[in-house]
């Protein structure tokens, strides 16, 4: 292994107060209703990893089609490869917290998007 710094990739609801969240970074493409930008905390909101709208669509946090999304959204973010490698970075510096706003805590796009981030490939699902 690398000298390198391990990684410190959080996944938090946005409707959950900040905390000791280092880099806060939300990643829904629709700004999630409720909350104020003003009191949301966030460091970054990058729309452009979040899954496509017609994929977001498709999906619709059906936990049955939770396998099929995780490979199609884990495509589109292979054209984000960029963007993945600056979120490395900013998780080797200190803790980097991606947030979303779905009431489904195991199926959503942050989910994905830290196993990406980690480099890992996707696990089983659970029963």
């Amino acid at each position: 292994m690398s000298g390198r710094a391990p990684l410190d990739v959080r996944i938090k609801r946005i409707y959950e107060p900040p905390g000791e969240d280092g880099e806060r970074v939300l990643v829904d493409r629709l700004w999630p209703r409720g909350v104020a930008k003003s009191a949301a905390g966030i460091d970054q909101w990058l729309k452009d990893l979040a899954p496509s709208a017609g994929l977001r669509t498709w999906f619709g946090h059906d936990p049955a089609r939770w396998a099929q999304f995780r490979r199609r959204y884990r495509r589109e973010l292979s054209a984000r490869r960029g963007q993945i490698e600056a979120l490395r970075r900013l998780a080797r510096r200190g803790p980097l917290t991606r947030l979303y706003s779905a009431r489904d805590e195991r199926h959503n796009q942050a989910v994905v998007l830290r196993e990406v981030i980690l480099g890992r490939a996707p696990r089983a699902p659970r029963s």
